[in-house]
């Protein structure tokens, strides 16, 4: 019908902004330890910080960190036990774009330990840590960025005809 809008997907919705909330929290964490990395005053770090409800800045951008990885790690898993087998059973045509995506999920979870393992480092005044953190977060950034864009754009339109995730009613 002409002049009707398309139809809304709440399963393709709620993927995108888990997406979008991955996608945030990046970037907010990275601008963090940039400046950090930069040397910026502390008190312009912990303003950043406080914007994102919290305070001690190195303590907590290392926090925020190890956090924002548990986050991308479980979303990861979810997907690989649960919508991945479902999406495969729907559209036996994208299994190659599963174990594409599966892949990828194991190279992010690298990323995402060495951007751990950076967090953890983090205190006193050593700079090497701040500087290997910001690698870590630039390089999973550019990676987890281009990753989430196929993957919206590859089983968007399979989700688009779900009427529920897998696994629930």
């Amino acid at each position: 019908m002409k002049g009707t809008a398309p139809r809304r997907n709440p399963l393709l919705e709620e993927l995108k902004s888990v997406h979008n909330m991955l996608k945030r929290d990046l970037a907010a964490v990275r601008k963090l330890a940039d400046a950090a990395a930069g040397g910026a005053p502390a008190r312009e770090v912990r303003s950043g910080l406080n914007r994102l409800k919290t305070n001690g800045p190195l303590f907590q951008l290392r926090v925020n960190c190890l956090s924002y990885c548990q986050v991308v790690h479980r979303h990861h898993h979810n997907e690989d036990e649960a919508l991945f087998p479902a999406v495969v059973r729907a559209a036996p045509q994208l299994k190659g774009t599963v174990a594409k995506l599966k892949a990828d999920h194991r190279l992010v979870e690298d990323m995402l330990y060495e951007v751990e393992g950076a967090a953890r480092q983090l205190g006193g005044n050593d700079a090497a840590p701040r500087r290997k953190l910001v690698t870590a977060l630039r390089a999973l950034s550019d990676h987890l960025l281009e990753h989430l864009a196929y993957e919206e754009t590859q089983l968007g339109p399979v989700l688009a005809n779900w009427k529920s995730w897998p696994g629930r009613r």
